[in-house]
C-alpha cells in the first residue's frame, strides 16, 4: 500500500475514533487515538520533505553535455586587435543547455567536476592560440609559433575543473591570433563529470 494513503488512513482512523469513542473511551485511549493522529501528520509532513529531497536529486542527475565549433564560412576567424571571446556557433550537442551559442560562455548549472577540450586548426602565417578562461581566470591555453615554412597548425588542450553552479568557462582568440573557420576544425567541448 503507497506510504500516503497508509498515512492518510491512520489519520482518519484515529479521528474517527476519537470522535465516536470521545465520551465513552478512557482518557489514555483517548490521548492515545490524539497522539496517533498527530503522529500521522507529522509522518505526512515528513514525506513530502523526502520527496522534494527526491525531486531535488533528480534534478541533480541531469545530464550536462555540449559540443560547438567555430565556423565562419571559408576564412580565418581573426586576427583581432583584442583579445576575443570566440563564439562557437554551431552547436553540435547541448544536452542541459548550459552553452550558450549567442555568447560562448558555458555556464554551469550545478556544482561538480566537469571536463572541457579546446581544439583548433590554424595557418602557419600568424600565430594560433586559445586559452581557456573559468570566471576570468586561466586556466589552460594551445599555442603554435608563427612559421614561415608551416603552412598548418593543429593544437588542442583539455582540463578538468571543479565549478560552482553559475560559474562562466568560455575560450579567448588573443588579439592577432587566428584559427580557422571552415569545416569542423576549432572545437570547445565539455561534459559533467560528477555533482559535489
Amino acid at each position: 500500500m503507497n506510504f500516503t494513503i497508509l498515512c492518510f488512513v491512520l489519520l482518519l482512523s484515529g479521528l474517527v475514533l476519537a470522535q465516536d469513542y470521545s465520551g465513552t473511551c478512557s482518557p489514555n485511549t483517548c490521548n492515545l487515538l490524539r497522539d496517533l493522529g498527530a503522529r500521522t501528520e507529522q509522518l505526512g509532513a515528513m514525506e513530502t520533505r523526502l520527496e522534494n529531497c527526491e525531486n531535488q536529486i533528480l534534478e541533480l542527475r541531469k545530464k550536462v553535455i555540449f559540443s560547438a565549433v567555430a565556423t565562419a564560412g571559408d576564412k580565418a576567424i581573426g586576427p583581432f586587435d583584442e583579445d576575443t571571446t570566440l563564439i562557437y556557433n554551431m552547436v553540435l550537442t547541448n544536452i542541459g543547455n548550459a552553452y550558450n551559442p549567442s555568447t560562448g560562455i558555458f555556464a554551469a548549472p550545478v556544482a561538480g567536476v566537469y571536463y572541457f577540450s579546446i581544439y583548433y586548426h590554424a595557418g602557419g602565417a600568424r600565430e594560433g592560440k586559445l586559452y581557456l578562461y573559468k570566471n576570468g581566470q586561466l586556466m589552460i591555453a594551445t599555442t603554435d609559433h608563427k612559421s614561415d615554412s608551416d603552412t598548418a597548425d593543429n593544437g588542442g588542450n583539455a582540463v578538468f575543473l571543479q565549478l560552482q553552479q553559475g560559474d562562466r568557462v568560455y575560450v579567448q582568440l588573443p588579439a592577432n591570433c587566428h584559427v580557422w573557420g571552415s569545416d569542423v576544425h576549432t572545437t570547445f567541448n565539455g561534459f559533467l563529470v560528477t555533482i559535489m
